[in-house]
């Protein structure tokens, strides 16, 4: 998986999706690998905009997105950017 930050074209930026802590929440921002495991991340509702809740990192982690938590295991050939919301005081 990529560890580099990179920035977005609105200034905020993105990070791979492995590096956000328990309950930091995020808005993915780009998910990039082959077609098809980008297209079945999709069928579960991972896309861009979509917000998620980091529910348990590692590999696989597990995310909380729209009430729902979803275990996902990245591979070297797939590589999810988040761009991290603020964390409320």
């Amino acid at each position: 998986m990529p560890s580099t930050k990179t920035n977005r074209a609105d200034g905020s930026r993105t990070i791979p999706i492995g590096r956000l802590v328990a309950g930091q929440s995020a808005v993915v921002s780009q998910i990039l690998g082959r077609a098809e495991d980008v297209h079945r991340l999709e069928e579960f509702g991972l896309r861009s905009g979509t917000t998620v809740e980091m529910f348990r990192p590692g590999n696989p982690c597990i995310l909380r997105m729209a009430g729902n938590k979803v275990c996902l295991r990245i591979q070297p050939s797939l590589a999810v950017f988040v761009a991290p919301l603020p964390t409320p005081p």
